[in-house]
């Protein structure tokens, strides 16, 4: 072992790592180089592509002004703009500190685009959480529900393909809008890929021309080569405190899409007569930008920080979604621990190596937007971001939690080592590949 081998390994130590924790984890980084350098070679595309939208649309130390007030003559706001969707592959977007996380982005897309007697549609089966009182599958004051737009569902088939045949019964004169649900929220389903989404929306535009497709793209953003806006979505929506944010965003959400789309968003979201045109960003325009340049890098991160935990708990015998060797469409990881104390011992080893109260241990608790209690471990420089080290899920059967994100593939790795360490100081696991 060269010295700076001793090194790295004594200060995992230091950091409550212990050897057969650092050997197990060791030999499975180890398997994973080729894996990793695909992940590279996509970021640095993605790289290219963002610092473009940049260039092309003359970023310049001008944008960076703050503005107050209205907000009006923006050259930041509608550059910033320019830029997403410039990288989205769409006509217009609406990038805004005024939409407060992903659920408000989401809601923001739905109540803009549908109407009383319209009908939303989702053909991948239930929704996150937290769209169910905003849909009215559970009842929630100022839900679509009560403002007469109904909603229906069809479930994906158990081994996750789509009901080609009940999607097309689904679809009906009512039907204005489809949405699709790209990561898996707290449900075993499979993650779509850009290409699924891509065949999903042709089959719905074959039959229902006029139909918009909606993809909820939290999670996903910067994964492929592709998003799901350049496959024939109409919107594609997400949250900044998640991958485009790249960590530095304190707050904000985006829609992508149509010309059209986007100009019923913007009046939704500040007033109709107003639209875009107002909107103070109080001088986080440099921070989102710059975020959004850092984000293919730290989703870099994440994603080798995903598949590393997919790789170490399948070895162990449980049950993860994606397995180690799937192909990769957000960042997200599942494990199924069918345990509740091993459950809660991952969570509190993701609390403890935070760089943010990592002396705090998490409790399962009554969180608004779900039907049970649900654990979250964080500790992020941005309250609730999700692109930072991050872990939770419901404390029902099967006791699967999910983790995510991670500004560095270090911090990621480290995370997950001592996940590992929490479960290892309970006896319930046997380290030996």
């Amino acid at each position: 072992m060269d010295n700076k081998n001793i090194i790295l390994e004594n200060y995992y130590k230091e950091m409550g790592i212990s050897e057969p924790v650092y050997q197990f984890c060791s030999r499975i980084e180890d398997s994973l180089k080729e894996r990793f350098e695909e992940i590279n070679q996509v970021a640095e595309c993605n790289q290219m592509k963002v610092l473009k939208a940049m260039r092309d649309n003359r970023l310049s130390e001008a944008c960076f002004s703050p503005t107050t007030g209205y907000g009006y003559n923006d050259i930041g706001r509608e550059t910033l703009e320019k830029i997403y969707a410039d990288v989205f592959g769409t006509e217009d977007a609406l990038v805004r500190p005024q939409i407060t996380c992903g659920t408000h982005a989401l809601a923001l897309a739905l109540m803009s685009q549908l109407r009383p007697g319209d009908e939303l549609l989702s053909p991948v089966g239930k929704p996150y959480d937290t769209l169910e009182e905003v849909i009215g599958i559970r009842t929630s004051n100022g839900s679509l529900a009560e403002y007469g737009i109904s909603y229906r569902q069809v479930d994906l088939l158990e081994d996750g393909s789509f009901d080609w045949e009940g999607i097309e019964k689904a679809l009906n004169d009512k039907t204005r809008m489809v949405t699709i649900q790209r990561s898996k929220g707290y449900a075993s389903r499979p993650t779509l890929s850009v290409e699924r989404i891509g065949q999903l929306i042709s089959f719905i535009k074959e039959r229902k021309p006029d139909v918009l497709c909606m993809v909820d793209n939290c999670y996903g953003e910067f994964v492929e080569l592709s998003e799901p806006s350049q496959v024939g979505a109409d919107l594609v929506v997400g949250s900044l405190i998640k991958n485009p944010g790249g960590g530095l965003a304190p707050i904000g959400g985006y829609l992508c899409g149509t010309r059209e789309c986007i100009e019923r968003a913007a009046y939704r979201l500040t007033s109709p007569g107003l639209g875009k045109e107002v909107g103070a960003t109080l001088g986080l325009t440099s921070t989102l930008t710059q975020g959004l340049f850092l984000a293919p890098t730290v989703v870099k991160g994440a994603l080798k920080g995903a598949i590393f935990a997919a790789n170490i708990y399948e070895k162990l015998g449980y049950k993860v979604v994606p397995d180690g060797r799937e192909s990769r469409h957000d960042i997200i990881q599942a494990v199924e621990f069918g345990d509740p104390d091993v459950m809660v011992a991952f969570c509190e080893g993701i609390q403890a190596a935070a760089p943010v109260d990592s002396f705090v241990r998490p409790e399962p608790w009554d969180m608004p937007g779900y039907d049970a209690k649900v654990i979250m471990a964080a500790g992020a420089f941005v309250s609730g971001s999700s692109i930072e080290l991050s872990a939770d899920g419901p404390m029902k059967e099967p006791y699967a939690v999910y983790f995510q994100g991670g500004l560095t593939w270090e911090h990621a790795k480290y995370g997950i080592m001592m996940s590992l360490q929490k479960i290892y100081e309970t006896g319930k696991v046997n380290l030996v590949l």
